[in-house]
């Protein structure tokens, strides 16, 4: 994976914990991994379609993901309720987002999925043949890990091959009567 890849995505999340939870961030070692992902307590899944497509994903044990959401909220958690995983959802969001932002600006295009957040240690995430750039970041919360498995689009495919199946002789961007 290209390393112009990693980096929007580990400057948005500095930026991003910093300013949310005043994390004060420090990055581990960072490792390139080729087997599925097991998840920690709480990881966030989000896909990216367009130029720059995969899956970024954010694990954190379960204190680190309540005491990342009680900061963001401002209130106390001890339970990871609705309120909860939703706070935690849209920090991964806002990471996702601002790394996309700066692809754009690099003159890349790529949209963000809603987030997924699962629940629950020891889930096999497989990213199939992408390969995952893994970045700890150590924070005042606890650990954030960022997994990336990500790739550019090969020039000269098309941007969205939906657009053009058609069916029984109709093209998809003809209305129904």
């Amino acid at each position: 994976m290209n390393a112009n890849l990693l980096n929007p995505f580990l400057q948005a999340a500095v930026e991003v914990l910093n300013v949310e939870v005043d994390a004060n961030v420090a990055r581990g070692e960072i490792r390139l991994e080729k087997s599925s992902m097991t998840s920690d307590d709480i990881t966030v899944l989000i896909n990216l379609v367009g130029d720059i497509y995969g899956v970024v994903m954010y694990g954190m044990r379960l204190s680190t993901g309540l005491s990342m959401v009680s900061r963001i909220m401002g209130q106390e958690f001890t339970e990871m309720n609705p309120l909860a995983q939703s706070g935690i959802a849209e920090l991964g969001n806002v990471i996702s987002g601002r790394a996309t932002i700066r692809f754009s600006e690099a003159g890349y295009q790529s949209n963000i999925s809603t987030p997924t957040v699962l629940i629950g240690s020891g889930v096999q995430v497989s990213t199939l043949d992408f390969p995952r750039i893994v970045v700890p970041l150590n924070t005042r919360s606890g650990l954030f890990t960022v997994h990336l498995a990500l790739r550019e689009k090969p020039s000269g495919t098309l941007p969205n091959p939906v657009e053009h199946i058609s069916l029984a002789g109709v093209p998809a961007s003809q209305k129904n009567p």
